[in-house]
């Protein structure tokens, strides 16, 4: 069978049918790159609204602790069991104040910043979760690499604290209350153990230890020495050592987080970049 003569007649609804199908593929991939579009700048949105109100929470509860500290350490006291140096733990309301701050201002500029396509909002969100990032693996670097000048260095502070524990424990009100509520918290002795307390103040002035620092009380020298407490830098990095796991996939999981978020702002920020182009 031979096939059928072409008509020129046709030559134009032909023309037009290949013109139609080119802007529907065009208007279905547009409707695609919108869709995408989209939802980043809902996903973008999301994610930091509960930051912008992870930190509204910390800053307002780091200044409630700041401002109606009396309050608060009433409320403390009133619980069983509790330490007699509650007074350390307002110290954290600054620590609270500074990370919601810095929350909140992320927070802000990556909801605003997708919502109002603001181009310098998302490139401002996305410069400063990059120096968050190469500021953790920085230091991560810095851990692995100078692992053996840290420790030194870490030995020559504990020097120094432990001459300060021997001026300061039992004169110094701050000093006495860190320690005390730093012990009770770690279940520890001292920076390296009993013998730090030796000639403080504290036991200048009883001729007992540190009640932590004894599982026999009242907390004489010869409790302290068979109680076999731990310090509480050797406590401290045996808590890390036993939580490696969990310490190593939290830190991923916040590395995966800021690269995801960096990807997420620069792609909205080149997008609208090209939309306004």
């Amino acid at each position: 069978m031979h096939p059928l003569p072409f008509q020129k007649s046709e030559a134009p609804v032909i023309l037009h049918c290949l013109q139609s199908l080119q802007v529907f593929n065009k208007g279905t991939s547009d409707t695609v790159k919108m869709g995408c579009f989209g939802f980043l700048k809902t996903m973008m949105f999301f994610f930091n609204g509960i930051i912008f109100l992870a930190g509204a929470g910390i800053l307002a509860v780091g200044i409630w602790v700041k401002v109606d500290s009396n309050s608060i350490i009433s409320i403390l006291q009133g619980l069983p069991g509790a330490s007699s140096d509650l007074k350390q733990v307002l110290n954290v309301g600054y620590l609270l104040i500074a990370v919601g701050s810095v929350l909140l201002l992320l927070g802000f500029l990556g909801c605003c910043g997708a919502v109002r396509e603001s181009r310098c909002m998302l490139l401002m969100f996305f410069v400063i979760i990059l120096i968050v990032f190469i500021a953790e693996v920085a230091g991560a670097i810095v851990i692995l690499v100078f692992k053996g000048p840290i420790q030194t260095m870490i030995s020559q502070l504990g020097v120094t604290v432990v001459n300060s524990i021997q001026r300061d424990y039992g004169s110094n009100t701050d000093v006495t209350g860190l320690w005390n509520t730093t012990m009770d918290l770690f279940k520890c002795c001292g920076f390296n153990n009993y013998s730090d307390f030796t000639g403080s103040p504290y036991v200048q002035s009883t001729n007992l230890y540190p009640y932590q620092c004894c599982q026999l009380q009242p907390c004489k020298y010869s409790n302290a020495t068979v109680a076999n407490v731990n310090g509480c830098y050797p406590a401290l990095v045996k808590l890390f050592d036993s939580n490696t796991v969990i310490i190593i996939a939290v830190a991923l999981g916040i590395a995966a987080l800021e690269l995801f978020a960096m990807v997420v702002s620069m792609t909205l920020y080149c997008k609208i970049k090209s939309t306004e182009a």
